[in-house]
């Protein structure tokens, strides 16, 4: 079975022995060992200077790397605005409520792209009325509708406002461009179960190592200052996912041995045009353009008269997993990921069983 959702992804046989290495203990120097090279692997992947940023480790998919990064780097008298366009957006303020941190929400349709100019007003005005924002908290890919949002206009409004932005990367981390060198930039959660081809267990949240001096500590098992300092120290807090962590590293080092983000990039692409292309040739169409899309997940139209229910268990019984549109607009769309090991002959299965289905 091919999965085409957005994570967990099909593994690569390298990435699944990995998993059957020997039982390890946490309190072990093997692990610590283990523990660092990821670290210092996941630093590495956008070529990050390891004494301005920092990658810090935890056991929990890519909500509690994004809640823990939430969660301490707003600090105790600080105040976030969040960019809502999608679901994960909606989560980070979810997640803002439930620690009671001082923020507002600025909404947009899930299909729209952020307003990076009233982005900016709303900036200022909370300036001029004395209760300025600290931070902005986005999702780069807003897998709700497989948009990729726009880093650059709200990482300029951003620098010139001296406001911080924490970043969702949970779903283009690895495979799409993020800029680390702008000063606005503090800190990106992600996870190992998405572009990075690992399994789900192991997340974590590449940070200023500035940033944490000032960090707060509202959570418990997510306190990201009390996380870095320990995993600096070659320590951990808690029993980590061991085998997790092996298959963090194993990705690791396949995706540097195939080129980098820039390769799966270009991989991904092709394999989401190949798919675009040969989807509208069948009469189904997109929802976003592609220069609006990551090459992560593109989200398509429903076709005439078939449900999603029809769409996924006619194509699982051919052996993929595709992905159902959320909220409102799962009546609408639904989403194709092609992420992990998947290839164009894969994708050309695809589409065959896409047209024996609507013919």
């Amino acid at each position: 079975m091919l999965l085409l959702n957005p994570g967990p992804v099909t593994l690569t046989e390298r990435v699944r022995q990995s998993l059957l290495q020997p039982d390890l203990c946490h309190r072990e120097p093997e692990f610590y060992d283990l523990q660092q090279e990821a670290r210092e692997r996941l630093v590495d992947v956008y070529a990050l200077d390891p004494a301005e940023w920092q990658a810090v480790l935890m056991t929990a998919s890519g909500t509690g790397a994004v809640e823990s990064m939430v969660a301490a780097l707003v600090p105790e008298h600080g105040r976030l605005l969040v960019v809502e366009n999608g679901v994960y957006g909606e989560r980070i303020t979810h997640i803002a409520r439930h620690y009671r941190i001082n923020h507002e929400v600025a909404v947009h349709r899930w299909i729209d792209a952020p307003d990076v100019q009233a982005l900016a007003a709303r900036l200022d005005d909370a300036a001029r009325a004395q209760r300025p924002f600290t931070h902005v908290a986005l999702v780069h890919h807003e897998t709700t509708t497989g948009r990729l949002n726009d880093l650059g206009g709200v990482f300029n409004a951003c620098r010139a406002r001296g406001v911080g932005v924490l970043l969702d990367g949970v779903s283009s981390f690895g495979a799409e461009a993020i800029d680390f060198a702008d000063p606005a930039l503090v800190a990106v959660a992600a996870t190992a179960n998405k572009c990075l081809h690992g399994v789900p267990g192991a997340s974590f949240v590449v940070v200023r190592r500035a940033a944490l001096a000032d960090a707060a500590s509202r959570a418990f098992y997510l306190d990201l200052g009390r996380l870095a300092r320990l995993q600096d120290e070659r320590n951990t807090p808690f029993t980590p996912s061991v085998h997790a962590y092996y298959a963090l590293v194993e990705a690791l080092r396949e995706l540097e041995d195939e080129g980098g983000w820039r390769e799966r990039h270009a991989r991904y692409r092709k394999l989401a045009e190949q798919v675009r292309d040969g989807l509208a040739r069948l009469g189904v169409d997109s929802v976003l353009p592609p220069q609006e899309s990551s090459v992560v997940l593109r989200a398509y139209r429903l076709p005439p008269k078939i449900d999603y229910a029809q769409l996924h268990d006619a194509l699982k019984l051919h052996g993929f997993v595709i992905y159902a549109g959320q909220g409102g607009l799962a009546a609408e769309l639904f989403r194709i990921s092609t992420m992990g090991n998947l290839t164009a002959h894969d994708m050309d299965r695809l589409l065959r069983a896409f047209g024996q289905l609507l013919a």
